[in-house]
C-alpha cells in the first residue's frame, strides 16, 4: 500500500490576509485541492493523509466533495486527517502515526506540500519507477547558477562545485518502515533542525535516489509565485488536448 502525505498545516498569510496561502483560492479552487486532485487521480497511491488543523478540516471537506471526489473517475481512496506538529517534520511524523492507526501495512509513505498545487501524473509516476533497489526517492533540479560558500554571510570563503549541488523538490516517496525508523531515531534537538525531508533518511543511511524534477512544480510563497501558477493553469486551459 502506498500512502501520500499532504502537507497543510503551514500559517503563512502574508499573502491573504488571516488566511494560509494553501487555501486561497486560484481559478475558483483552494490551492490544497489541486495537490489532493493529482494525489486522488494517480493509480500508484491508495490513501492519502492530510496533515492541517483541525478547524480547516470542514472546509478541505467540502473541497473534496465539491472537486476530487465529483470530477474523479478513480474508485473511492481513503482520505483522513492528522494534526501539524512543531515544523514540517514534526507533521511528517505525526502523519505517518496517523498512517500506521488508519492503514494497515504501509509500503511506502510520499510526501508533498499543499503549498506546490502543480504536481504532475509524470513526476509522481517517475517516483514510483525509480524506487526499486532505493529506499526513497527524490526529485532535484540542477543549479544553474554560479555557487559559492560563506563563513560569514559577508565574504566570498569559496567556490561549489555546481555539478554535484541540487535542489531537492517535493514530492518525496520513501520506504515506509525504514523512514518511520530513520524519524523515531532523531534527538528531540536533530527533529526540531531538520531542513527537509530526506535529511533523516539520510541521517540515517537510507538509500535516496534523485531524478529530474519538475521547474513547473513551483512551491507558493510569494504573491509572484501566486500568479505565476494563475498563469500555469489559465495556459494550460487554454492549450489544446
Amino acid at each position: 500500500m502506498n500512502v501520500a502525505i499532504l502537507l497543510s498545516g503551514g500559517v503563512g498569510t502574508r499573502l491573504g490576509g488571516d488566511i494560509p496561502k494553501q487555501y486561497l483560492e486560484v481559478c475558483g479552487k483552494m490551492i490544497i485541492i489541486y495537490a489532493l486532485e493529482s494525489l486522488y487521480r494517480n493509480k500508484n497511491i491508495d490513501s492519502i493523509c492530510i496533515v492541517a488543523d483541525k478547524k480547516w478540516h470542514d472546509r478541505i471537506e467540502e473541497g473534496i466533495n465539491a472537486e476530487v471526489l465529483s470530477n474523479s473517475m478513480t474508485s473511492e481512496k481513503k482520505i483522513f486527517f492528522a494534526q501539524p506538529g512543531r515544523n514540517r517534520q514534526d507533521s511528517i511524523i505525526n502523519g505517518m502515526k496517523e498512517i500506521k492507526i488508519q492503514c494497515h501495512g504501509a509500503d511506502t509513505v510520499f510526501v508533498h506540500d499543499a503549498a506546490r498545487p502543480a504536481l504532475s501524473d509524470d513526476l509522481i509516476n517517475a517516483c514510483f519507477d525509480a524506487l526499486q533497489g532505493h529506499d526513497g526517492v527524490m526529485p532535484a533540479l540542477p543549479m544553474s547558477d554560479t555557487v559559492y560558500s560563506s563563513d560569514d554571510g559577508v565574504s566570498i570563503s569559496g567556490l561549489l562545485d555546481r555539478s554535484k549541488i541540487f535542489a531537492g523538490q517535493a514530492p518525496e516517496l520513501f520506504d515506509f518502515e525504514k523512514y518511520f525508523d530513520a524519524n523515531e531515531k532523531l534527538s528531540e534537538a536533530e527533529l526540531l533542525d531538520i531542513k527537509g525531508s530526506a535529511q533523516p533518511a539520510v541521517m540515517a543511511g537510507m538509500d535516496i535516489a534523485i531524478i529530474p524534477g519538475d521547474k513547473a512544480n513551483i512551491k507558493i510563497t510569494t504573491r509572484e509565485d501566486l500568479a505565476t501558477f494563475e498563469h500555469f493553469l489559465t495556459t494550460k486551459k487554454s492549450s489544446p488536448e
